[in-house]
């Protein structure tokens, strides 16, 4: 027989799973366990973002994490391969829109199994911080910020009024989850260059020692060449944009191919 019910909040860290957690401990919600698991390559300001957090309510943010670990999964691990014509190959390698391995290695799973033990002796009501503008994320559990009506920009504003601004990343990207995913847009990435040049830098090295390229159309180099380019037009005042734009980027590609 269960001994009875836990609240738990499945905590990302970002603006929408914020404002979940701190208007549900505001409005005096069940809360009874808060979730973070951590994929090993957040932004530091996400982690400092989390001891904020922590330190701000007065409680403990569970930390979850696996025991493989990305670099290990996308570079050495051997994985049983449904195609043929990957065997041998060293490491999952980039996700893609199909392949979210990295979320399914390093989070659901991990998520999944400490749920699993809690259900053994409890009944578990999740919350999950999907925002009201998010419709077509929406598939079950609890959503709070839906019920609440408040859009991402209303979570934002709701964690800048109580303190916290991840120190600024929020500022520079729409997003602020893995740095590394190759599922982000070229805008994104252009500012992952832009501001986090170490992180750029690590994923050059990433993208030179694996099989898949990081995107369909583009390997992390050829991304280095096109945004040099993209500078270089724009300082002379430039369009990074039309036939021309892309002859010339083409020829230049052609070195890194």
């Amino acid at each position: 027989m269960k001994k009875g019910t836990k609240h738990i909040v499945s905590l990302s860290g970002g603006k929408d799973s914020t404002a979940m957690l701190l208007r549900m401990l505001e409005e005096e919600m069940p809360v009874d366990i808060i979730l973070f698991c951590d994929t090993g390559l957040e932004f530091e300001a996400m982690y400092r973002h989390i001891d904020k957090l922590e330190r701000y309510i007065g409680r403990p943010i569970t930390r979850l994490k696996s025991d493989k670990s990305f670099e290990y999964l996308f570079f050495d691990h051997m994985p049983r391969r449904k195609n043929p014509e990957l065997e041998g190959r060293h490491g999952y390698s980039w996700a893609g829109p199909h392949n979210r391995w990295c979320t399914a290695m390093l989070k659901t799973r991990i998520i999944n199994r400490y749920l699993k033990e809690i259900s053994k002796d409890y009944d578990i009501v999740q919350y999950i911080g999907i925002a009201a503008d998010e419709p077509q994320r929406i598939h079950e559990f609890c959503y709070p910020l839906v019920e609440w009506g408040m859009t991402e920009a209303d979570c934002l504003s709701y964690c800048k009024e109580r303190g916290f601004d991840w120190d600024g990343l929020y500022d520079i990207f729409h997003r602020v989850s893995c740095w590394y995913c190759p599922l982000q847009s070229l805008e994104e990435l252009r500012k992952l260059r832009r501001h986090f040049l170490e992180l750029w830098e690590r994923l050059r090295y990433m993208d030179k020692h694996t099989w898949r390229t990081f995107l369909k159309n583009y390997s992390v180099e050829q991304l280095e060449v096109r945004f040099a380019f993209e500078e270089e037009r724009t300082a002379k005042g430039l369009p990074i944009k039309g036939k021309d734009f892309f002859a010339e980027l083409k020829e230049k590609l052609k070195e890194v191919s």
